[in-house]
């Protein structure tokens, strides 16, 4: 029985009131990405690891793009098909309904980058997890949820995915759901190649064609390349194609023609495809064709799901398919709001610049800044990241340095301990070190806890890196998750020799942290020059000296300011970083009540987000436990201690929960 129908808006192509703006149905896997530009796929010695399927890209795309988007599809019960869900959740996209098949593997695809229009494919995808969606994995409330229902054309080419697919435009007929087919044309999907020949885009075939307008009919929008229309209208040229594609279907048929943009036919097909408004796109240089056409479904769905015009919706789509031609990987490359934005009036400035959109500096900043990601509102620290410090505790009482590897990890299992006590989830943070706490790092990862790990060699001025000169190098067996952490005493003052040794060091490093992906904190610390102390400026003009030549971490580590000095730095950052994710503040060995003085001149500070704190916690309890005067949960119960001191003082400065109880147990510590 139908459910209810609802009405349409003069103003508006779909249902009003729907939770969602679209469900795609179609592939989703793992995309393993060769690093090695232009090397044949037997000769690549690594890859990168993406989000794939061409659905997948889309309902990744739409939701980069602020629509609320839904993935309907089925992964294994295994890590990679873990990785997927996460991914399209991580970007806003509903898998409610992307169920999870324990009987079959996610769907894998190696893919090459060869030349630029070389682009070798294998699929692994025998009875693979999407391919077994089935009509039970979902009901018709769900598709009437949305605006529109996309389907991609290789979920018509097995009989199970194609009964599924059906029964998903059924329900979509009848609850006035827009349908739209992107015909992601794949021979070797429809066992028209050989298994290996994934790269092969076209091979005529009467029975597909047959089964694509079987179900043409059923799609308001059609969107495909000049081959893939070729495929769908059985005729080998273009417009004799798209003939044979109205004869059956009135839906709107969008034409990708590469780098002349696309072509949109409304009505009836014109003698020649240049009769039909040809919608230009920005000339870029190709890095990889991959992945394009499902940017450019993305961003032109953006458009057509808000009922902007057609004009606008195709302005976005080929600007979506060119910044991802020019990027490695598909779902990773796709555009934000702000960067579609600029993209666009930058390209209208100065078209000439913007042939390379990868070497533009604003742009890669926006596309690192701009999508969503996990917001740290509060940052809670236990800074035990020292290695200089606690070499000196094991030199002091005699113990062995795989002591300090041991008790690293006790700290690990304190800071677990607090935040479950305290309910701190999304808010515990750690900064360690992989000298003495490779262990403690390994038990940290994975917890949802920020975690900072620091990259300079301590004490060192001018600033040196501590496993080489080739900082990128060690970053790239790190986690992604762990926030890459240097400490640089720097001084706007500085002899100008030492000064621009230190911002060489740290431009090697902030591009380092740029190719990697990793977030990048600075913690900034201006030593004293000779025997006058600095000004109260000195911290706002090192910051902003490091804006001025293009640095923009998205964390700053901090001494504890003054209410005035917080103003300034709060004004610079808005001015000059609205994407910075904040301020921690550092303790340098300073009292607690030093340190509480220091959060509550910290607390109305809109950058400062909280603090990680490290030897005011853990040097006394450290010193005893190396020496043997103390145990394992003593030394856990003594850092916790005046760890949850400092949190609560914390709080109580900031006038959040907890606040009376805590500052009470501060003013008793302290005493």
């Amino acid at each position: 029985m139908a459910l209810t129908t609802d009405s349409t808006t003069p103003s508006s192509r779909f249902a009003a009131g729907r939770p969602r703006d679209i469900i795609c149905l179609g592939r989703l896997a793992v995309d393993l990405y060769a690093q090695q530009v232009g090397s044949r796929l037997e000769d690549v010695t690594s890859f990168a690891k993406y989000l794939g399927g061409s659905s997948a890209n889309i309902a990744f795309g739409c939701a980069r793009l602020g629509l609320k988007s839904a993935m309907l599809a089925r992964v294994g019960n295994d890590h990679m098909g873990r990785f997927l869900t996460e991914t399209l959740e991580n970007e806003g996209c509903d898998v409610s309904h992307t169920r999870i098949d324990r009987d079959r593997l996610t769907a894998l695809v190696l893919l090459g980058l060869e030349d630029r229009d070389t682009f070798p494919l294998v699929f692994y995808r025998e009875n693979c997890a999407d391919m077994a969606v089935d009509e039970a994995d979902f009901d018709e409330a769900f598709i009437a949820s949305a605006k529109a229902l996309l389907i991609t054309g290789t979920h018509f080419s097995t009989e199970q995915v194609n009964r599924t697919s059906r029964r998903a435009l059924e329900y979509a007929r009848r609850n006035n759901v827009r349908t739209v087919l992107d015909i992601d044309y794949r021979p070797v999907l429809w066992g028209l190649t050989g298994k290996a020949d994934g790269e092969t885009r076209f091979v005529a075939n009467e029975g597909v064609t047959a089964h694509i307008q079987r179900i043409l009919p059923l799609f308001d929008l059609v969107i495909g390349t000049e081959e893939e229309f070729r495929i769908a209208g059985g005729k080998d040229e273009l417009i004799d194609a798209l003939k044979m594609v109205r004869a059956v279907t009135s839906a709107t048929l969008v034409v990708k023609r590469g780098p002349l943009g696309c072509s949109i036919v409304e009505g009836a097909v014109p003698a020649s495809i240049d009769d039909a408004p040809i919608h230009g796109g920005v000339q870029v240089e190709v890095l990889n064709v991959l992945g394009a056409g499902d940017a450019f479904a993305s961003g032109f769905l953006s458009g057509w799901l808000r009922d902007a015009p057609l004009e606008a919706c195709a302005r976005a789509a080929n600007a979506s398919g060119a910044l991802v031609v020019s990027r490695h990987g598909c779902a990773p490359a796709m555009p934000t709001p702000a960067e579609l934005d600029y993209f666009l009036k930058a390209a209208a400035a100065d078209p000439e610049r913007m042939r390379r959109p990868d070497k533009d500096a604003q742009l890669a900043r926006l596309h690192r800044v701009s999508p969503a990601r996990k917001q740290w509102d509060e940052v809670l620290g236990f800074a035990f990241d020292h290695r200089n410090q606690f070499f000196e505790l094991a030199q002091q009482t005699g113990a062995s340095e795989a002591r300090v590897e041991k008790l690293k990890s006790l700290f690990v299992e304190a800071v677990a301990q607090t935040e479950a006590a305290l309910a701190l989830q999304g808010r515990t943070g750690v900064l360690i070190d992989d000298r003495y706490g490779q262990d403690a790092l390994n038990a940290a990862t994975g917890r949802g806890w920020w975690i900072g790990r620091p990259v300079e060699l301590p004490g060192s001025v001018p600033l040196e890196f501590d496993h080489g000169r080739s900082v990128g190098t060690s970053l790239v067996s790190w986690p992604r998750e762990h926030v890459v952490k240097c400490l640089v005493y720097y001084h706007p003052d500085h002899p100008v020799e030492l000064r621009l040794e230190q911002e060489s060091q740290l431009r090697a490093l902030y591009d380092a942290t740029q190719a990697s992906g990793h977030e990048l904190l600075l913690e900034v610390i201006p030593p004293k020059l000779g025997d006058r102390p600095n000004e109260p400026d000195t911290v706002f003009r090192a910051l902003k000296r490091l804006y001025n030549i293009g640095i923009y971490p998205e964390w700053w580590k901090l001494a504890p300011l003054d209410a005035a000095q917080w103003q300034a730095v709060d004004a610079l950052i808005a001015e000059r970083d609205p994407y910075c994710r904040g301020v921690v503040l550092l303790g340098l060995s300073a009292p607690a009540e030093q340190l509480i003085e220091g959060f509550r001149a910290a607390a109305a500070s809109a950058s400062c987000k909280g603090f990680t704190v490290g030897r005011t916690i853990f040097h006394e309890p450290s010193r005893a436990w190396l020496a043997g005067e103390i145990g394992d949960a003593e030394v856990i119960a003594s850092v916790r201690k005046t760890f949850e001191m400092l949190i609560g003082a914390w709080r109580a400065a900031k006038g959040k929960g907890n606040g009376a109880v805590a500052h009470h147990d501060v003013r008793q510590e302290a005493a």
